[in-house]
């Protein structure tokens, strides 16, 4: 059977230079990569990355989803605008006290995190729904079912992102074509990398001293102990036990969390409906037992690396659950139903 075609957004690093690898190198031939990126002057780590899968199994293309006019270009060069898969992963990030940012970047936010995701759907789904076919994935976030301290705006833009897909699923179905959420938590990247580069440079210019204060005294030493202890790479999101695994499902979730560490806070929240339970119980991890939250960090940080220790060795053994024989067998033909 020919490869699927499959269209990812976001690939001059991170999940989405990691997926496009992944996918492009699949030692079963299953996919047929265009590989996009806004600047293609950034295109040097995926082209090095995909290796001989360069110009084989893998294209790279210029696209901006803010641009409505850069879109319609890249998908004209495909066969009648349809590809089986696309994956919605550009994205940027916004921290820092809410009167500290400027409107500007709030719309940039919203702009390239959901109009982005819209315009591309908008785009791709005549052609699905002429086929009765296609899957589209979105690389959303955790934190579009939860929302984090002094991380309202991107929140709200991955909140918007979930409304949306939501919404869309039940008319999506009736052309079996899947709509599929990965909700990764932190995950270390230049993408990170970026994002705390810039705060460092915040001066939180129009904000009440003791909210300053929070933000550079509590804030940012929790969340970058929280990265530390917590975050996954790039290429395990993109991976056989997340993303590659719901491409390849015959009946691909709606949702997929990738890190098992958020579901007791998931928990909470669907748990007590007022939202007071959630609430209360942030708060008195943030202002109450700050210490005990950085200790537990520390903890599951030292827990991860001793299993990372012993994944290697169990490598080194040839004993690593890596390899064909393991990975996900795509169904041969399009689902027949989409989610259930």
């Amino acid at each position: 059977m020919a490869p699927r075609t499959v269209l990812i957004t976001g690939c001059s690093s991170g999940i989405g230079l990691a997926l496009a690898v992944r996918l492009a190198t699949d030692s079963q031939g299953r996919f047929k990569v265009l590989a996009t990126m806004r600047d293609l002057s950034c295109r040097g780590p995926l082209e090095e990355a995909a290796g001989s899968a360069l110009g084989q199994t893998l294209e790279i293309e210029q696209l901006d989803v803010c641009d409505e006019g850069s879109i319609t270009r890249c998908l004209d060069k495909l066969p009648g605008q349809y590809v089986d898969i696309l994956v919605s992963n550009a994205g940027i990030g916004l921290i820092g006290p809410l009167e500290s940012l400027s409107l500007d970047d709030m719309r940039q936010v919203m702009d390239t995190n959901f109009f982005g995701l819209v315009q591309l759907v908008r785009a791709l789904m005549p052609a699905m729904k002429r086929q009765r076919r296609g899957h589209i994935v979105v690389i959303s976030s955790i934190m579009g079912l939860q929302g984090i301290m002094f991380n309202d705006i991107y929140a709200a833009s991955k909140f918007a992102v979930e409304g949306f897909c939501e919404s869309l699923l039940v008319q999506a179905l009736r052309f079996n074509i899947s709509v599929t959420l990965v909700e990764p938590g932190p995950v270390t990247s230049e993408f990170e990398g970026k994002l705390y580069s810039g705060v460092e440079q915040v001066d939180c210019v129009g904000t009440d001293s003791e909210t300053a204060d929070i933000f550079t005294r509590i804030y940012l030493p929790n969340s970058r102990a929280l990265f530390a202890s917590l975050s996954q790479s790039p290429e395990d999101v993109a991976e056989v036990g997340h993303t590659l695994k719901v491409i390849c499902a015959r009946r691909p979730p709606f949702r997929h969390q990738t890190n098992p560490a958020y579901t007791p806070m998931l928990a909470l929240k669907r748990a007590d409906p007022s939202g007071e339970l959630a609430g209360a119980a942030f708060y008195s991890l943030v202002f109450r037992h700050g210490p005990l939250l950085r200790a537990s960090l520390h903890a599951v940080r030292l827990c991860r690396w001793k299993a990372r220790k012993l994944r290697q060795a169990l490598r080194l053994l040839g004993l690593s659950r890596t390899g064909s024989p393991w990975s996900p067998a795509c169904p041969s033909a399009p689902p027949d139903s989409g989610q259930a």
